[in-house]
């Protein structure tokens, strides 16, 4: 079956409006490519600093706890670079018995970042994942008073452990809200790991200033914070 010229014509029309229809359409995409709205915020968005109660607390209920403090700068509301700086103290009557007492006291360091994993970064509720790499440097001390089992009475033992030191690592995640004005409020959970230690010719210290007791691996924050 023959097809009429007026058949041809409106094959002819139909395919010559599609091929001026694809550059168009080709244009307005990259147009709408190029015109995507960019992230205009500046870098730098301000800095807070902030003081932890969990080691506070610690330290006033317990033999050991620590005095810490951070400063945190803010860049674009999403990376978090951090320095955080404290003094552990610990003391502890290891073995009632033998009257073996423990201390020590030492500042310690701490430096890492945290990423806002919050959708909305500009919002006022930032969720954080982060790291820090850890290091202190300590003396430990250990008093014994043991009795004499052939004459009575006790005998008084020092042993001094000094420049041990510990470099560790935590990983975290936390929250940090905006109360009112600059007064924020945030807590972590943190996972410490150990990457190398010295504790001394006798034997494992009782307590790493910052990181804990030795045997513990898991730790936390609660942070008052201002930020300007």
């Amino acid at each position: 079956m023959r097809q009429s010229p007026i058949s041809y014509f409106a094959y002819a029309l139909l395919l010559s409006s599609v091929l001026l229809f694809m550059p168009a359409t080709a244009q307005a995409q990259r147009k709408n490519i190029v015109e995507q709205p960019k992230d205009s915020i500046r870098l730098f968005q301000g800095v807070q600093v902030s003081y932890d109660l969990v080691g506070t607390i610690m330290r006033m209920a317990s033999d050991y706890g620590q005095y810490e403090g951070a400063v945190k700068f803010n860049l674009k509301n999403r990376f978090f670079p951090t320095f955080e700086m404290g003094y552990g103290t610990g003391e502890h009557d290891t073995d009632e018995l033998s009257t073996i007492h423990a201390k020590t006291k030492a500042p310690y360091f701490k430096v890492g970042m945290d990423y806002n994993l919050a959708k909305n970064k500009n919002d006022g509720y930032r969720i954080l994942a982060g790291f820090r790499y850890a290091f202190t440097k300590f003396d430990f001390e250990w008093d014994a008073n043991p009795k004499d089992p052939a004459w009575g009475g006790t005998q008084g033992i020092t042993i001094k452990e000094e420049g041990c030191n510990c470099h560790w690592a935590e990983f975290l995640v936390g929250v940090d809200a905006k109360i009112w004005g600059p007064l924020h409020l945030g807590w972590s959970v943190r996972y410490h790991l150990k990457l190398s230690t010295k504790e001394g010719e006798h034997g494992n210290v009782w307590y790493i200033p910052g990181y804990g007791k030795r045997s513990n691996t898991m730790g936390g924050t609660f942070n008052v914070g201002f930020e300007f």
